[in-house]
Parts: structure tokens; sequence; C-alpha cells
């Protein structure tokens, strides 16, 4: 009897050890109890969560959205008071004016300069023809006077007409050239105003952009977050007003790299969702991370020192939700899921 009982005994122990072998090894998923079904639970939804701040400073006037409201591509959500901006833009507009009249100024003093110009080689001219004259005059004095048939005082008017006509020719000569002058530095001050009228012209359309700044408007159709933009509440460049999330959303699932063998782009992905109860929605894989997770972290693991325990990494998979699924409509980034992949399949 002690025998038999020894024995029962004997077999009892054996299977509650095989059994628990057998847990282990459909915990591991080792074989026999290999599957080619890939899970993970390290898994959310993702989006391209937008938060809206403003590229000024002021007091806001007005907010015109509520928390989570749903808003369209252009929709006014918050502006603020654009007196100051308003003025700013007045008084570039009005520099410009200033700046442009100066240039129509400038092309004025131009013609002027070429006029002038015109008109002093007119006097070389009649310069050039009046020392002719002196010049013929003094031809017909000369030899009389050496015959003494013309009295000095003739000789000596003939001679001054003559340096006169030569003094005259070269201050016509010298007013020419001091036109020229007069011309080129008008055409270098038309260089100069053009290039002041367009600094003008971009300080308009820098206030224009501030003015048009003091309206923020959503920049793509979703719904927004918490808004916590205040009226009268003074705001500085990059102070967050609230966050708009757009209706496109993935998942990105977080597989070990021991579970990648077998995956491809391409391949069907099924996955359930913890805030529907767990139903479940079907995806296709759309890529790979570059690089496991722990390489884009902060502070990066340094394996080269101390003692080493492998630890199995983690790789990013980006994952596109299929269309035409009803429950999809009501995925949110942030939301956990548990995502499956068959790597068996084709």
């Amino acid at each position: 009897m002690t025998r038999i009982f020894r024995s029962v005994s004997t077999y009892v122990a054996l299977a509650v050890g095989l059994a628990g072998i057998g847990v282990i090894l459909y915990a591991w998923r080792l074989p026999p109890f290999a599957s080619a079904i890939e899970t993970t639970e390290n898994a959310y939804v993702r989006g391209q969560v937008t938060v809206i701040a403003p590229q000024l400073a002021g007091y806001i006037a007005e907010v015109a959205v509520q928390d989570f409201a749903t808003v369209r591509q252009g929709q006014l959500l918050v502006r603020i008071d654009e007196r100051i901006f308003q003025q700013r833009l007045d008084q570039a507009r009005a520099s410009l004016a200033a700046q442009h009249a100066a240039l129509a100024n400038s092309e004025q003093a131009r013609h002027a300069a070429e006029a002038r110009q015109r008109a002093s080689e007119a006097n070389v001219a009649s310069a050039e023809a009046a020392l002719r004259t002196a010049e013929a005059n003094w031809g017909r004095i000369e030899p009389l006077r050496e015959r003494g048939i013309v009295s000095q005082t003739n000789t000596d008017q003939s001679q001054q007409a003559l340096d006169q006509a030569k003094a005259a020719l070269t201050a016509s000569h010298a007013a020419v050239d001091v036109a020229r002058q007069d011309v080129q530095s008008a055409i270098v001050n038309k260089a100069s105003l053009e290039a002041a009228v367009q600094g003008g012209e971009a300080a308009v359309h820098l206030a224009e952009i501030d003015l048009q700044n003091t309206r923020i408007t959503a920049p793509q159709d979703g719904r927004l977050g918490e808004v916590s933009a205040r009226l009268g509440q003074y705001v500085s460049a990059g102070t967050q007003l609230m966050a708009l999330v757009p209706s496109q959303v993935w998942v990105i699932a977080n597989f070990k790299e021991t579970q990648l063998p077998g995956m491809r782009i391409g391949q069907k992905v099924g996955f359930t969702v913890d805030a529907l109860r767990h139903a479940r929605l079907t995806g296709t894989i759309e890529r790979f991370s570059p690089a496991a997770g722990s390489e884009f972290s902060v502070i990066r693991p340094e394996n080269a020192t101390g003692n080493f325990v492998k630890i199995a990494q983690r790789v990013p998979v980006r994952i596109a939700i299929d269309p035409g699924q009803v429950l999809a409509e009501r995925l949110s980034p942030g939301m956990s899921v548990v995502v499956s992949v068959d790597t068996a399949q084709r």
C-alpha cells in the first residue's frame, strides 16, 4: 500500500513539474508553444499636436474659441490688441511716402543738373566764338601797332579782349566739368534713395505682417485642447495659448528587437483600444524607426563601463490606421492600444 502511495505521489509531482515547465514555455512563447503572432502593449495612438502661440507680445483683446472646440483652417482663435501695430504700420507707410518724395526730388535734381550741363556746354561754344573774334581783332591790330598807325589804347583794349576771351573759355570748360559732376552726384544719390525706398517697403511689409499676426488663426482643421488664453492677459512671443489636434492619427508600437524578424512594410496589423472597451481595429505597417528608442533618449546608456546586463531594446513601428472604420474617428492621441502582428502572413 505504501509503495502504491509513493508511486502515485511521484506521478503527481512529475505531472506538476511538467505542468510548470509547460506554463513557462507558454509564457515565454518557446517551442512547442512558439507563435508567429507578435504582440506588444507598449503602443499608443499618436497625432500631430500643434501648440498655438503668438509671434508678438501684447494684451489679448478677444478669445473666440472654447475648450475642446472643433475649428476649421483659418478660423480666428485669439486676437491681440492691434492698436500699437496699426500705428507702426501707419508710421512705416508715412516714412515710405517721404522716401518716395525724396526719390522724386532726386530725379528732378538730376534733370536740373543735366540742363545746367547743356547750358555750360553752350557757354563753351559761345566762349570759343568770342575767342576767335578776339584773336581776329588782335591779328588785325598787331601789324598796325608795329607801324605806329594804331594808338596804344586800342592796342591795349584788343589785348585785354583776347585775354578775357581765353579766360572765359577756360571758365566755361570748368563749368562743364562741374555740371557733369553734379549729374553724377544726382545719379549716385538716386541709387541711395532707391535703396532707402526698398528698405521702407520692407518695413511696411513687416508692419503688415505684425498687424496680421495679431489675429491668431487655426493652421488646419482639428480640435482644440484646453484654452489657456484669457481676455486681457498679457502674452509674449512663444506663450502657449492652446493646442490643436488634427483628425489624422496613427499608432506607434514599440516592439522588442527580438520581435522584429518577419515584420515588413505593408503587413496587416490588428490592435485593440483600451478606451473603446478593447474594440479591435486594423492597420498597416507604414515604416520602421531608423534606430532603437534608447538612441533618441536625452541621457543615452553607456554600456562601455561597469557591469553589463543585456536588455532587449525596443524599436518604434509606425502603423497607419485603415480607413473606413467607424471607431477610428473616436481615436485620440495618447490612447493606449495593444498591437498584434502575424509575422507568418505574406
